[in-house]
């Protein structure tokens, strides 16, 4: 299974429409996971057209993005991977340790809001940001993840500039 992580789209200030580096990666996607920040609920629209979606809501989502079925925290399971997604992971010091308290039954946690890429591991979980691919902030570009999951374990993580 393919997953394509993404976060922190911004629309439409910063995603007037999906571009095409990314939707390059959506194609091939399984499911696609959104970690927030969406800001308008047609963005998951626009990105269900090319797989199934999970989102999560962030800060700046709206009532339309709840309406269309985000909560603040999701827990799924994807070809027996244990995933969880939340927006706001807090802050960087002790990361690790509170997404297992948050989260103890996950293998990985996908979150976004800082708009920085992360792939880390510890205290028994691995946590994933892929950043933003149209809001990089301070990043030198910008970025989604592509998440290979094959029974039950993540064989795959890759940060990928789209930008």
């Amino acid at each position: 299974m393919r997953a394509v992580a993404i976060s922190d789209t911004h629309a439409p200030r910063r995603w007037k429409s999906c571009p095409p580096r990314v939707a390059e990666h959506l194609r091939d996607a399984d499911v696609i996971l959104h970690a927030g920040d969406v800001c308008v609920a047609s963005v998951l629209d626009e990105l269900a057209a090319f797989a199934p979606v999970h989102a999560v809501l962030g800060n700046n989502d709206g009532p339309d993005v709840a309406e269309w079925g985000a909560p603040e925290r999701l827990e799924l399971d994807l070809d027996g991977l244990a995933v969880a997604m939340v927006h706001d992971s807090g802050q960087a010091r002790g990361r690790t340790a509170r997404m297992r308290r948050w989260f103890p039954g996950a293998d990985l946690v996908v979150f976004g809001h800082s708009h920085i890429p992360l792939d880390e591991t510890g205290d028994g979980v691995r946590i994933f940001n892929p950043g933003s691919p149209t809001d990089r902030r301070r990043q030198p570009h910008g970025t989604l993840g592509l998440l290979d999951i094959d029974d039950g374990r993540l064989t795959g993580a890759r940060l990928v500039p789209v930008t």
